[in-house]
């Protein structure tokens, strides 16, 4: 399996000619590009850094055959397309192609008691080689190899971040979401959470546009 990662939550990923496309969002300049290449787009969440609605619902009016798959709120928002657009809930399970999914979760991480917390869901793939989980700390009740770990927005905490990385105990993290912080930032997240600060593992800042083997 190979992962290519682009700005902020956005990747795509690509096994035996099947390819992928999670969280699209406006953060994303080439979120188009990358769904036009995608058999499937899986959305964890309606915020507009990981769901381009634009985007996404041009895509499927171009795309006879691209399905899609998200929260309520993301099918009420492109509407059934003949079936093409997939309602998914905790405990769902898909497969595109070659890859496989399942998915995890609930909600949004808490931001301010304020401000509401919309439906979040997470997607393993290929019995946990891969998880994204959008825009929480929710820890899937299966192993998994490869963390996708949020590190920048209003709802992140460090701490949160290092004991999530230590409850889900995976043997790769790498960084999204990660969009609001700077070069600086980004170093020094990645030193306190990474090899030698609280969780043991590195931290691998992909750059976008740079693709790797999972």
């Amino acid at each position: 399996m190979q992962l290519t990662k682009h700005a902020h939550a956005c990747v795509t990923v690509q096994k035996d000619g099947t390819r992928l496309v999670i969280d699209p969002g406006t953060f994303t300049p080439d979120a188009a590009e990358a769904v036009a290449q995608a058999q499937a787009v899986l959305i964890t969440h309606e915020h507009f850094d990981h769901f381009d609605e634009k985007v996404v619902a041009a895509a499927l009016e171009a795309q006879p055959a691209l399905q899609v798959y998200g929260t309520a709120a993301v099918s009420a928002a492109l509407g059934r397309h003949n079936g093409r657009v997939h309602t998914v809930a905790a405990g769902d399970a898909f497969t595109v192609g070659s890859i496989t999914a399942t998915v995890h979760g609930h909600r949004h991480a808490l931001i301010h008691t304020d401000i509401p917390c919309p439906d979040n869901v997470g997607y393993l793939l290929d019995d946990g080689a891969l998880y994204h989980p959008g825009d929480a700390y929710f820890v899937p009740d299966a192993p998994v190899r490869t963390l996708l770990l949020p590190t920048s927005g209003p709802w992140t905490k460090l701490g949160e971040a290092a004991d999530y990385v230590r409850t889900v105990k995976p043997e790769q993290i790498i960084q999204i979401h990660e969009l609001m912080l700077s070069d600086l930032g980004q170093r020094s997240t990645a030193t306190l959470l990474g090899e030698q600060g609280l969780t043991g593992l590195p931290i691998d800042r992909v750059e976008p546009g740079t693709t790797v083997e999972l």
